[in-house]
């Protein structure tokens, strides 16, 4: 199942949990869900939603991957820190389910992390009982 998300800022973290929560179907009593980023220039991760953590994770990303650092993908389209960091985050995470919820500890999200926005993007959401 598809979810689209929009992005304001080149580097954007948003939390997408119910999103994907409400993609979860209610009748599946034990399983995993699986989301992934069919994109190269943005990721998913599983965190706590915390504004100022978010906030932390965007300036991380911008000091390990530094924008304009004479990068050769950049001669094509001037994106290869979006690329870089979308590698450091991975394209998908899995997440158990029980009795049609997600089973997510106490402080954790899923949060998708743009890297080149803004921009309008996809996720993908799937399912397997377990």
């Amino acid at each position: 199942m598809p979810i689209e998300v929009r992005t304001s800022d080149r580097v954007d973290v948003v939390d997408v949990t119910s999103k994907v929560s409400n993609a979860v179907p209610t009748d599946l009593e034990r399983g995993i869900c699986t989301v992934y980023v069919p994109h190269t220039t943005a990721g998913v991760i599983v965190n706590e939603a915390e504004g100022k953590l978010l906030s932390d994770v965007e300036t991380a990303l911008e000091r390990l991957v530094p924008r304009g650092e004479g990068y050769e993908h950049d001669t094509i389209d001037d994106n290869a820190d979006a690329h870089l960091r979308a590698t450091l985050l991975g394209e998908s995470v899995t997440v158990p389910v029980a009795d049609g919820d997600l089973d997510l500890g106490t402080w954790q999200s899923i949060l998708f992390v743009e890297c080149d926005g803004p921009r309008s993007r996809q996720l993908r959401v799937v399912t397997v009982a377990d």
